[in-house]
């Protein structure tokens, strides 16, 4: 190695503890941090921001990154990856002020404060200020970039790198009438009974039902941890520091088994993230949308399916005798895979979760444009819930304040979450070639050719490669939802006998 690469690796790993620092933080304020603290809590992630901001994009960065760009040419290369990852990071983090970082860092924390507050009131008039200060730094973020073919390409690029808004509106394009043509034959067919999941159930026996199955995926509780949070998410301090956190909803108990399930999809990617990329931008997932390709696939096209529950349902019920009296194995996977337009997203069925992702993508590409203003987004909302799924939100917590991202800034993340749900569709076709029996696998309860496949191709590469090079070296596609409605179609005529 190089002197000029140990030089430049020394820097980028006190840029990541910066941030690692700052994520600790973040998962604190989440987690165990009294509200009077957001104050304080907002300077210091600021400091912390400013300081990365300036120590990554120093001259001395710059100047080693061009030295470094002669010697490493080789793209298939560990080193030749670092390279043009942290140089393409460096030209983006070059154009934005360490300033912008601190006073957006410090919008969010008081954001998310906002938002909280205003969720559990159910009132957008108390987080209304914060978002429109949000929208306003979002533009003003972009207009530190050159101009692109729209403004939303440029903060779609900081979560699904390469990608343009016009690439995912023709995915989206594509997608939407079938999905739609599918939710209409269902909704012609008998409807599922699904009571039996809204009774009461005992929250510690929901989560600690909910750590065992993800213990059995593999999750080690000796590198990570679960916790109680407003908003279910994963995050990474290092590799061998993951940690998920979940909730309980009382008129949605068994939720709490499946965002588990999601969440420990996220954590495994990143406990198999290759150790020696740790410090650098290699380390991680590649793309939110790959991310959620796992997330999606272990709470999904695994945790739904008759085969996980043929081995898991004899255990709930006996857990649950009294609220799964009668319930029969093939009633109770017909209700958990019940397609029904509902207000919330992450309670979504997979039928119609995407028209959810769908909706947030026009509201977020009208903030941007400035065809939409935030005084007016719960009547536009509730307008798009109609057009897209026929209910309307009874109040703003069912509606617009249902989700956590906005109140940090993070405008430019939501198409990920359908992006996601289409990979993890095409990389389910390439698993079951490869391995012949994964049914019966599953049905047995053993996961772990199945970690361990996707360890391999997926996790082990962190960011070495872009997300549209990764699924086609996996698949021999880049993102193409076919796979995905294939998928849709065959589950959904089984379950509804269409």
């Amino acid at each position: 190695m190089s002197e000029k690469l140990v030089q430049l690796k020394e820097i980028l790993g006190e840029v990541s503890d910066l941030g690692s620092a700052g994520s600790i933080l973040s998962w604190d304020q989440q987690v165990n941090m009294p509200p009077a603290g957001a104050e304080a809590r907002g300077q210091q992630l600021a400091t912390l921001g400013k300081i990365a901001q300036e120590k990554f994009t120093s001259d001395e960065v710059g100047s080693l990154l061009e030295d470094l760009k002669k010697e490493y040419t080789d793209p298939e290369t560990d080193e030749g990856a670092l390279i043009r990852v942290t140089a393409r990071t460096y030209e983006k983090a070059k154009s934005v002020p360490a300033e912008f970082i601190a006073e957006q860092a410090i919008a969010a924390t008081k954001g998310v404060e906002a938002w909280v507050e205003a969720k559990s009131k159910s009132d957008f008039s108390i987080f209304r200020p914060h978002l429109e200060k949000n929208v306003e730094l979002v533009k003003k973020y972009v207009s530190f970039f050159p101009p692109a073919d729209h403004p939303y390409d440029t903060l779609l690029d900081d979560y699904e790198p390469g990608m343009k808004t016009a690439e995912v509106r023709e995915i989206f394009g594509n997608l939407r009438p079938k999905q739609v043509a599918l939710i209409k034959a269902i909704s012609e067919s008998k409807q599922v009974k699904s009571e039996f999941l809204n009774k009461s159930y005992n929250e510690k026996k929901v989560w600690d039902f909910g750590e065992a199955i993800i213990t059995k995926f593999g999750y080690d509780f000796n590198r990570g941890r679960q916790d109680k949070a407003p908003h279910p998410f994963e995050t990474t301090f290092n590799v061998n520091d993951v940690r998920i956190t979940n909730r309980y909803e009382k008129n949605a108990p068994l939720a709490t088994l499946f965002s588990a399930m999601h969440e420990c999809g996220h954590a495994l990617y990143e406990l198999g993230s290759n150790p020696a990329y740790e410090r650098t931008p290699l380390a991680g997932g590649t793309s939110l949308a790959v991310h959620e390709s796992q997330s999606r696939m272990w709470e999904n096209l695994v945790g739904r399916s008759l085969p996980f529950w043929e081995h898991f349902y004899p255990e709930l019920k006996k857990t649950f005798p009294t609220q799964l009296d009668g319930v029969s194995l093939k009633s109770f996977y017909r209700a958990i895979n019940k397609v029904e337009p509902s207000f919330i997203r992450v309670n979504a069925d997979e039928a119609t979760y995407n028209l959810h992702i769908m909706l947030r993508l026009e509201i977020e590409i009208g903030l941007v444009d400035g065809s939409m203003e935030v005084k007016d987004l719960p009547e536009i909302w509730n307008a798009k819930m109609r057009d897209y799924l026929g209910v309307t939100p009874p109040n703003d917590r069912q509606g617009v304040l249902q989700d956590i991202h906005w109140s940090y800034g993070s405008i430019g993340y939501f198409s990920t979450y359908a992006l996601g749900n289409i990979v993890s569709a095409q990389l389910w076709e390439q698993i079951n070639k490869e391995i012949k029996d994964l049914d019966e696998q599953i049905r047995k309860g053993q996961f772990g050719e199945l970690r361990e496949w996707l360890r391999a191709k997926i996790h082990v590469h962190s960011h070495k490669y872009d997300p549209q090079d990764i699924v086609k070296k996996v698949t021999g596609s880049t993102i193409d939802s076919a796979a995905y409605v294939r998928y849709l179609t065959k589950k959904y005529s089984e379950v509804y006998g269409l």
